[in-house]
């Protein structure tokens, strides 16, 4: 079966190695506290900032989800009140959420910005230059959920305080483990803030991360998968370059090849400014997605499930480093026989 649902989502094949490696030597088995697995979190962390090209002063650290880092901003870096503008489910999921832990009373004295940069429900995302105008527009901290694009393309990281992104998209893994990058002015507003009553209080993941060590015993092998994909992949701009090609393609396809009427798929989202390159999103009637979908299963291919107020009237392809040319080839001839 060949997966392009956009996470979970595929894992590069080599993990499955990587995971018998990790049992054949006890890497499973290591105490958090351990040398041994203070070495892992510590070439894991200098990796991340190599591969990813992140800077050297930003701080990494590893947490259950980006769920998780929803709830960390809110808890731990707003003093007053988090602004959230979305254009779909996962960033107003975002602000429910954050609203339910610290109600915004005020929301003109606003002091954390926070931007889902690629919007995984619809396929849509915030690109540079809108984030540098965020940068310039807003004076307080700046975070951004990056699910479904960190490790897929390029960032200027300086252009927010706070990303984070869980590892079962474009790091190609398993779920259950999700990075957490924070800059300098982010650690000092949590300072400031003081907030230290929770295991995921930032100041307590911090003083754990400082020495290489986690708050609580942790997914010691998911931090050991991530460490081996980081030795494995490319540098990020590498990566990117090629994510973005085949995003160029794939738009290319629908529009070239489906045609757009009525009775055809078309792509959700019309303007080329705001599509993301990560994830695809094609609409159609509901009978056509269920159609395509139930064909596509037959052929041993996983279509993504439409979501939220598009679940029943679009598919979505994921457009993920760990899939092959050979998985876009295969899908694009069913594609064209389908239709």
């Amino acid at each position: 079966m060949i997966t392009f649902y956009p996470g979970p989502s595929k894992v590069y094949p080599q993990v499955a190695d990587y995971a018998a490696d990790a049992v054949r030597e006890g890497i499973v088995s290591l105490n958090h506290r351990s040398g041994g697995f203070m070495d892992i979190v510590k070439e894991t962390i200098e990796l991340l900032h190599e591969k990813l090209a992140i800077p050297a002063d930003y701080h990494i650290a590893f947490v259950s989800s980006a769920t998780e880092c929803w709830e960390i901003v809110a808890q731990s870096l707003t003093a007053e009140a988090s602004l959230h503008p979305h254009s779909g489910a996962f960033g107003k999921k975002w602000a429910e959420y954050a609203y339910r832990i610290k109600p915004p009373i005020n929301l003109s004295e606003a002091d954390v910005l926070c931007i889902v940069q690629n919007e995984t429900s619809n396929g849509t995302q915030v690109n540079r230059d809108t984030m540098a105008q965020f940068r310039r527009d807003f004076s307080g901290l700046i975070a951004v959920d990056a699910v479904s694009s960190m490790a897929g393309i390029t960032f200027d990281w300086a252009l927010a305080d706070v990303w984070f992104a869980s590892v079962q998209k474009c790091f190609g893994l398993p779920a259950g483990l999700a990075v957490l990058i924070y800059s300098p002015a982010a650690l000092k507003r949590a300072e400031e803030i003081g907030e230290n009553t929770h295991y995921n209080s930032l100041l307590f993941i911090h003083e754990n991360f400082s020495k290489f060590q986690t708050p609580y015993t942790p997914n010691g092998l998911g931090i050991y998968l991530l460490m081996r994909v980081m030795q494995q992949v490319s540098p990020i701009a590498s990566v990117s370059a090629l994510t973005k090609k085949r995003a160029t393609d794939w738009y290319t396809f629908f529009e070239r090849e489906l045609p757009d009427s009525p009775d055809r798929f078309r792509l959700l989202i019309p303007d080329p400014a705001i599509r993301s390159d990560t994830v695809i999103a094609v609409e159609g009637s509901e009978s056509a997605i269920k159609a395509i979908k139930t064909a596509a299963q037959q052929a041993g291919i996983t279509l993504g499930n439409g979501y939220g107020d598009w679940k029943n009237t679009t598919f979505r392809i994921a457009n993920f480093p760990a899939i092959t040319d050979e998985d876009i080839g295969t899908l694009r001839q069913f594609l064209r026989s389908f239709t």
